[in-house]
């Protein structure tokens, strides 16, 4: 196989850019193998969310780690997320976010990380019709262990900042649309989210005023769990690669 010279090291001539990406992470592997595991994807117990625990590799110099592997959660999904925006917030503690979704379609699937400090990120199933509906998960996102949460179309989402200057990334399938999106009051009684006792939650005007989820369910804005598949199965009905990495 002929080679030329490219960045210090030999790459094969006449490869196309699918088959050369393919043989440089082959290289990588063969060279690194530790780095050949990225990131683990743990449903929760709502269909539609996932804890994602990456692989942080530590020594002298510092830490890495792969945030975000989209062929992993499209193995997962069936389907590739689009990104189409990327927003950060920065919270002192006892500032409480949410509940938020939008509408469905085309919703707002989240990919949430805590970039600095800690946060209690919460998935609310509020898809009416859902046999997990009503039902929160918590986990704890911080800068140790660096875990992420994903939720898709037609799921809540919330989160309290535990410490200040919490910082918290957020890669969305969808613009910011004011005009589709919804909240739920995250301290609903009829929800009942254990947010942590020793610390007095901070709302925005517009979360403090959100109606309770029975309330929403009743003024008719809550996402329809079949509605909610339907829209997953077209999405994993045009994506021609079923979530798979496109070939070589």
């Amino acid at each position: 196989m002929r080679t030329a010279p490219r960045a210090g090291y030999l790459v094969p001539v006449g490869r196309t850019a699918g088959g050369l990406v393919k043989w440089v992470r082959n290289r990588r592997a063969a060279s690194r193998p530790e780095l050949t595991e990225g990131i683990n994807m743990d449903p929760l117990g709502i269909q539609g969310a996932w804890s994602v625990t990456p692989r942080i590799h530590t020594d002298d110099r510092g830490s890495f780690l792969e945030w975000f592997r989209p062929t992993d959660l499209a193995a997962a999904l069936g389907y590739r997320l689009d990104i189409a925006q990327a927003n950060c917030s920065v919270s002192r503690r006892g500032v409480l976010r949410g509940v938020h979704f939008a509408d469905i379609p085309p919703g707002q699937a989240k990919y949430i990380s805590c970039l600095h400090g800690a946060i209690l990120d919460v998935v609310v199933d509020i898809r009416v019709g859902s046999p997990t509906y009503a039902r929160w998960e918590a986990v704890r996102l911080d800068d140790v262990n660096r875990r992420s949460v994903f939720l898709a179309e037609g799921l809540g989402h919330a989160f309290m900042a535990l410490t200040d200057q919490a910082t918290a990334l957020y890669l969305c399938s969808t613009p910011y649309a004011p005009g589709r999106e919804h909240g739920v009051h995250p301290l609903d009684p009829g929800l009942g989210i254990a947010w942590p006792p020793d610390l007095e939650p901070v709302l925005s005007a517009k979360d403090a005023a959100a109606p309770s989820l029975e309330q929403a369910r009743v003024a008719g804005i809550l996402p329809d769990y079949a509605s909610c598949l339907g829209y997953a199965a077209q999405l994993q009905e045009h994506d021609p690669t079923g979530g798979q990495p496109a070939p070589a």
